[in-house]
C-alpha cells in the first residue's frame, strides 16, 4: 500500500508488536472511552519526547525507540487506536520554529527551517472528531518544563506552545488535548 509518506504504511496496526502490546496491556477488555484513555496515556507517558530518525518510520519502529515527538508519536497513537478498532485519522500542520528553541540544538537553530512539519491525531469519539495533541510530550518532561518555568503561563519553547504552561489540557477526558496548539501557523487538514 502506497501511503503518503512512503511504501510502509506509518500506522502499522497489524505489526506483531502492536498486536502484542494491545493484547498484553488488556486494553481490547476496556470500553472505548477507556481504550482511547489507555493508547493515549501509554503514548504519552511511556513513548518519551524525543526525535527519530525520520518522521516517515512506521508505528511499530516507534515503538521499538521508545521515543517520538509529534509525527512518530502520532504514528503510533493511531495505530494502537485502529488496532481497539477506534477510528482515527492524522490533521497535518505546520508549526513556528520558536516552538523547538531549547529542544533542538542551538547550532541548528539558525539553519533550521522557519516552518516544521507538525500533526495531531484525531479519534472518534461521541460522534465526532476529537483532536489529541497533548501526548507529544511525557509527563516527565513536562513536568521539568515546568519546574524550569515555574511563573510561566503563556509558553512558547522546549517543544511546547500553549496558553498555560502549568495547566495545559493534556490528559484525556473525551475532549480535545492541546501542548503545542499556540504554534500553528498553516492548517493543511486531515
Amino acid at each position: 500500500m502506497k501511503t503518503l509518506f512512503g511504501a510502509t504504511p506509518i500506522a502499522d496496526h497489524d505489526h506483531p508488536a502492536i498486536q502484542s502490546l494491545v493484547g498484553a496491556r488488556g486494553w481490547r477488555t476496556l470500553e472505548p472511552y477507556e481504550r482511547i484513555g489507555a493508547a493515549y496515556t501509554f503514548v504519552r507517558d511511556e513513548i518519551s519526547f524525543g526525535y527519530n530518525r525520520n518522521d516517515d518510520i512506521p508505528a511499530s519502529q516507534v515503538l521499538a525507540d521508545g521515543y517520538g515527538q509529534c509525527n512518530t508519536k502520532g504514528n503510533l497513537l493511531v495505530a494502537l487506536l485502529r488496532a481497539l478498532e477506534v477510528p482515527a485519522r492524522f490533521h497535518v500542520f505546520t508549526i513556528v520554529l520558536a516552538l523547538q528553541k531549547g529542544a533542538i540544538p542551538a547550532w541548528l537553530f539558525p539553519i533550521a527551517p522557519s516552518r516544521i512539519l507538525h500533526s495531531w491525531v484525531e479519534v472518534w469519539w461521541n460522534d465526532a472528531w476529537v483532536p489529541l495533541e497533548g501526548f507529544i510530550l511525557d509527563e516527565a518532561y513536562l513536568s521539568a518544563l515546568q519546574q524550569r518555568f515555574p511563573e510561566a503561563r503563556s509558553f512558547c519553547g522546549y517543544g511546547a506552545a500553549t496558553m498555560d504552561l502549568q495547566a495545559p489540557e493534556v490528559e484525556w477526558r473525551g475532549r480535545p488535548t492541546y501542548i503545542q496548539k499556540e504554534g500553528i501557523a498553516e492548517d493543511f487538514g486531515v
